[in-house]
């Protein structure tokens, strides 16, 4: 959609959303043409920061001890170090978002739903808020700075 003009879904509601200043679409803001920047420093940043509770589990680096890796902690942390290094890199973000998104939900569901219902008192809004970032990068995708944007500028069309 070329900036500055309105794009027209054949739905009122649509396209009065589309007009309204604080709509989510290109040239509303000046802060636009930050988006495809701040797209990459959430998903190096969560992907980065996701490495890190992996390393722990893997490697019993960063305070904690190894977890034997054939066990269900062994697996989160694979699938934390090795799914945050995709991540980091923009390679098959949305089906590696879409399954740590699911291993957040299930790790909220078993370590922090026992301990109350609200996250702010069962010490689950780390899970939460990774399961919120994944789910969001699942749907968008890694963004233009990223291998995925490169493998797919490379195919032929």
């Amino acid at each position: 959609m070329p900036c500055g003009k309105a794009f027209r879904t054949g739905h009122p509601e649509e396209d009065a959303m589309a007009k309204h200043p604080d709509s989510y679409s290109a040239g509303t803001s000046p802060l636009a043409v930050l988006g495809p920047a701040l797209h990459a420093i959430l998903r190096i940043g969560a992907g980065l920061l996701f490495m890190q509770h992996g390393a722990q589990k893997l490697f019993g680096v960063l305070g904690e001890q190894a977890v034997p890796l054939v066990s269900l902690m062994g697996l989160a942390g694979v699938l934390e170090f090795f799914g945050g290094l995709l991540i980091v890199l923009g390679l098959l973000t949305r089906p590696v978002a879409l399954i740590l998104a699911l291993q957040m939900l299930v790790a909220y569901v078993m370590a922090h739903v026992p301990r109350g219902p609200w996250p702010i008192l069962n010490a689950g809004e780390l899970a939460l808020l990774y399961m919120l970032i994944f789910l969001f990068l699942a749907g968008n995708g890694s963004g233009p700075w990223s291998l995925d944007h490169v493998l797919k500028q490379r195919r032929p069309q």
